[in-house]
């Protein structure tokens, strides 16, 4: 069953590879610009204060946008970034319990502040881990890692996210191999003590270094010079310039116009002036 698991988490890292190699309109562009406006997505939605939600649910239709522009499954991207569901949910589950300032009144029902900051705080992360999920999806690590190198982020830094990322595949496989020759070793039996437990770790950790170091000799056997090279070719030119200019534009109205009010105190007028 852990093996199972594992596979599963590195088939699903492998889709975002996949996905990353679309040939949308979105995927051609560079990758500096998607990576400043998911910096502009991210930034605008952590701004908002503590009790707001109806500001934040615009937000929403710019993962849809992507999504549709891209050619990507929305229901995907949905599941991956409810992983982050149970973190943010043990963020805030404490703020119900410290923040009884009445925020709404339903009836005899009163909804305090800490509820909704709780699910601000959901909200938020949600559109966050969909923001980032993205940007992998339509960008791929290499070229956010080419992106990062070319803004100005230190050389060093930029190659251990990649060398991090790469060796992830490694790792897990060597834990799946390990996984199942415990369980063909184990004879039915689940559970697994101190002692046996550390000492899978441990065989873990040098089979994955040895494997690394065989991994690592094959990349400088094939010319690898410290840089990874990305095989399309990318400009910043006044188009991405443009498009840039025009998704911030459209975070810092979304975030500056509470759109769902403006709405609902216009068709509220609107029935009052039919009554």
């Amino acid at each position: 069953m852990r093996v199972a698991v594992i596979e599963g988490a590195l088939l699903e890292l492998r889709q975002l590879d996949l996905l990353a190699s679309g040939d949308s309109a979105l995927h051609r562009l560079d990758p500096r610009l998607k990576l400043l406006a998911a910096f502009a997505f991210i930034l605008s939605v952590v701004s908002f204060e503590r009790y707001a939600l109806s500001g934040l649910l615009p937000f929403f239709f710019v993962p849809l946008a992507v999504c549709a522009m891209a050619g990507l499954p929305s229901l995907l991207v949905a599941r991956k970034a409810a992983l982050v569901l149970p973190f943010a949910v043990l963020i805030g589950a404490a703020n119900p319990f410290y923040d009884h300032t009445l925020q709404l009144q339903l009836g005899p029902f009163g909804i305090s502040g800490g509820w909704f900051s709780f699910a601000s705080i959901v909200l938020r992360a949600l559109l966050s881990a969909a923001a980032a999920i993205l940007l992998v999806a339509v960008t791929g690590l290499p070229a956010i890692a080419q992106a990062l190198a070319r803004l100005g982020v230190p050389q060093p830094m930029v190659d251990q996210l990649l060398f991090m990322y790469r060796y992830l595949f490694v790792l897990a496989e060597e834990a799946a191999h390990a996984s199942q020759a415990r369980a063909l070793r184990s004879a039915g039996r689940r559970g697994l003590g101190p002692g046996p437990f550390a000492a899978m770790v441990a065989h873990l950790l040098l089979r994955s270094w040895e494997r690394a170091e065989r991994i690592h000799q094959a990349m400088l056997a094939r010319g690898f010079t410290g840089q990874f090279h990305s095989s399309r070719g990318y400009r910043f030119g006044l188009t991405e310039l443009a498009a840039l200019l025009l998704f911030v534009g459209t975070c810092l109205l979304l975030r500056l116009v509470n759109l769902p009010q403006l709405l609902g105190e216009a068709a509220l007028g609107l029935l009052l002036r039919v009554a």
